[in-house]
């Protein structure tokens, strides 16, 4: 199995026969280098959503088209593009995906979930969410747009993730304190992999308080574009 970081909160996950795209957002993302489009993009075959803002869903469609690339998302969100000419698998909070060796259930988060980038004005698609994602021995925590809140609790002891990949940058999410207390009071990781930080410059820019918070966890900081093995 491996992790692909590929800037704010958009990552490639190989994991059983599947090559998962989490919310990918390459164009007009400061941190993804154009030239590596294809390969953040080879042998895609599911893309997953947590939300419908733009910096995580606004290339969805034109990433499934290019790849071939079935689009999963929490239901309302899954009629919006299934409108728009894509094939599109709508599931809901705590629902779960069975694929070639690896289940995918979707979680609660708390943040917002609108979509202003299709021409339709302002509009709200379902509701934010992570996933827990499952295969090969390990159970990834992808936790979305979110702050802290009481449901890790039951997450972290009901999937028990090993790998928790968190937002962290601030403003808009938890930040880098927030993101370790999170993981010290409600799951078990032996890795966490920071995310949606560095973009702009009203993120964080360094996981440095992070790294120091975490001393008896492996947290992975990448480059964009470098592969984690696991």
């Amino acid at each position: 199995m491996n992790i692909t970081w590929l800037g704010h909160a958009s990552f490639r996950i190989e994991i059983g026969g599947e090559v998962l795209l989490i919310d990918p957002w390459l164009t007009t993302n400061p941190s993804f280098p154009d030239e590596s489009r294809a390969e953040a993009l080879a042998g895609a075959s599911w893309i997953f959503l947590t939300h419908g803002h733009g910096d995580h869903a606004a290339e969805a469609l034109e990433i499934a088209s290019e790849t071939g690339a079935r689009i999963a998302c929490i239901h309302e969100m899954a009629q919006v593009l299934e409108d728009r000419g894509a094939t599109v698998t709508g599931f809901g909070k705590g629902g779960t995906l069975q694929l070639d060796g690896v289940a995918v259930t979707m979680v609660n988060a708390a943040h917002s979930a609108s979509i202003d980038y299709m021409g339709d004005g302002l509009s709200v698609a379902g509701s934010e969410a992570g996933f827990m994602i499952a295969g090969e021995g390990h159970v990834i925590y992808v936790s979305g747009d979110t702050d802290i809140m009481a449901d890790m609790d039951w997450m972290g002891d009901l999937h028990r993730p090993d790998i928790g990949i968190l937002c962290a940058g601030g403003h808009y999410t938890m930040d880098m304190e927030r993101a370790a207390y999170a993981a010290k009071r409600y799951f078990d990781f032996k890795t966490v992999i920071p995310c949606h930080y560095k973009t702009f410059p009203i993120l964080a820019q360094t996981a440095d308080a992070l790294v120091a918070a975490l001393p008896e966890v492996d947290v992975r900081v990448p480059e964009v574009m470098e592969r984690l093995e696991f």
